[in-house]
């Protein structure tokens, strides 16, 4: 045994590959013991073992969730070009669930965990909450009353632009805004193209089915390209530090100095779970007052005035942030998987693309993304997570959306503005669109 592992180590390459093997950690766990796992896991899942309940589904999650992470940050063209792990991720957990690879027992319980269970409003409840009360006062008086108007008018920007390649395009300016630019920033499926095709169906007098299914592929493939462009001008800002916030919307005294490193603890990660909790009841209690605006903006209005006004003691600040980032440390790559699974097709998603559809959404996707950076930089944001925040996230496909849009990026703690670009921009959308329809359509 001796003489073949000399052997090994004396042809050099083998043996760095195996010392390389005995170095990966996934979820922390060494290549073995994490292989057990997964062996396990996929084994039950493929037989029909694997319990049909939350269980069942964020063990398939994870297990795939971190494997598919992994190899989208070590493939060379996806880690540079194509937006990392986190756009792998997504895609090849639903090429597994387009394709029939998942058995049909195991997709189902992955969505009915995901839209039913809730897993996505208990992982965005933590990450708004401990995101905006760890945020420095200062910073979100500053960036809140800046923030909205820029979204609003990059998104103003973007729906012009998309008229215009309509009527170079050929499907017409009004189409072309009302079908696909629209769309693509209502904010996802339940909160933005469902009523929005309510309106037109309303205006119309179409068959809402029939314009949903327009409407889809739109939606779907902007969100796609935001995801891609997130990752690309991330990539722009660290060769151009000078543009590039590393994360923070704009520039802060605390900046360049060590924050305080606070020492974990169980009970108050468990106070910042019901802190999280609390404040996404709340936001849900507003919304049946308001319906046609969701949860998550009221939850985050809510959030802000507690920080601003300097409500929350600060014990309770500090726990809502460390359950935050254990949430979004062991749930996010999970969580992209489940987005995959659970919520894109790609069979709809290959049905929508052709050349003149996509010419239009990417011209959609840079207008947003440009006009966001420079109008972020005219008052004082870091272009890079202006143009992600404020507009990338407005063509978000909801909270799943601004989730891969900013880990694509890396740039969690963001979240709070990236949901207030998507929920508040998308309810501006369904406004417009109630005036648009009457005189476009």
């Amino acid at each position: 045994m001796e003489k073949v592992l000399k052997s090994v180590q004396a042809a050099g390459l083998p043996g760095m590959r195996i010392e390389k093997l005995k170095e990966i950690k996934i979820m922390g766990m060494s290549l073995p013991m994490y292989l057990l796992a997964a062996i396990v896991i996929l084994y039950a899942a493929m037989t029909g073992i694997l319990p049909e309940n939350m269980v069942g589904a964020l063990a398939v999650m994870m297990i795939l969730g971190s494997a598919l992470n992994l190899m989208g940050n070590k493939i060379p063209m996806i880690r540079s070009y194509l937006g990392g792990g986190a756009v792998f991720c997504i895609f090849a957990s639903s090429a597994l669930a387009t394709f029939g690879i998942l058995p049909k027992v195991v997709v189902e319980n992955c969505k009915d965990f995901m839209n039913n269970v809730g897993f996505l409003d208990f992982y965005i409840a933590a990450l708004i909450t401990g995101s905006i009360l760890g945020m420095d006062r200062d910073l979100l008086k500053k960036a809140a009353v800046r923030f909205l108007p820029i979204s609003f008018l990059s998104m103003t920007c973007a729906v012009l632009m998309a008229g215009v390649m309509g009527i170079i395009t050929g499907r017409g300016f009004g189409e072309t805004i009302l079908y696909i630019a629209l769309p693509m920033m209502s904010g996802g499926m339940g909160a933005g193209v469902i009523p929005l095709s309510g309106i037109y169906a309303g205006a119309t007098g179409a068959d809402s089915a029939q314009i949903i299914s327009q409407m889809i592929p739109a939606s779907a493939v902007g969100n796609v390209l935001a995801i891609i462009c997130a990752a690309l001008i991330a990539k722009l800002g660290t060769a151009i530090p000078s543009i590039n916030g590393n994360g923070q919307l704009m520039p802060t005294k605390n900046d360049g100095k060590k924050t305080e490193k606070k020492e974990l603890d169980f009970t108050t990660m468990g106070m910042g779970l019901l802190f999280a909790m609390m404040f996404f009841t709340i936001g849900t209690l507003i919304s049946k007052i308001f319906p046609s605006v969701h949860a998550y903006a009221f939850m985050i209005i809510v959030v802000v005035i507690c920080k601003v006004a300097g409500i929350v003691p600060k014990k309770y600040e500090e726990a809502a942030v460390q359950w935050s980032q254990f949430v979004m440390k062991n749930f996010t790559s999970a969580l992209l998987a489940g987005i995959g699974i659970a919520l894109l097709d790609l069979k709809v998603l290959g049905a929508a693309l052709t050349p003149q559809f996509i010419l239009i959404t990417v011209v959609i996707i840079l207008t947003v993304a440009v006009c966001a950076g420079l109008f972020g930089k005219f008052v004082g944001f870091y272009p890079v997570e202006a143009s992600i925040t404020a507009g990338l996230c407005t063509n978000s496909m909801g909270g799943t959306g601004n989730i891969a849009v900013l880990s694509a990026s890396d740039r969690m703690g963001l979240i709070p503005f990236a949901q207030m670009a998507t929920r508040l921009g998308g309810a501006i959308v369904l406004i417009s669109a109630s005036f648009l329809i009457g005189i476009l359509g």
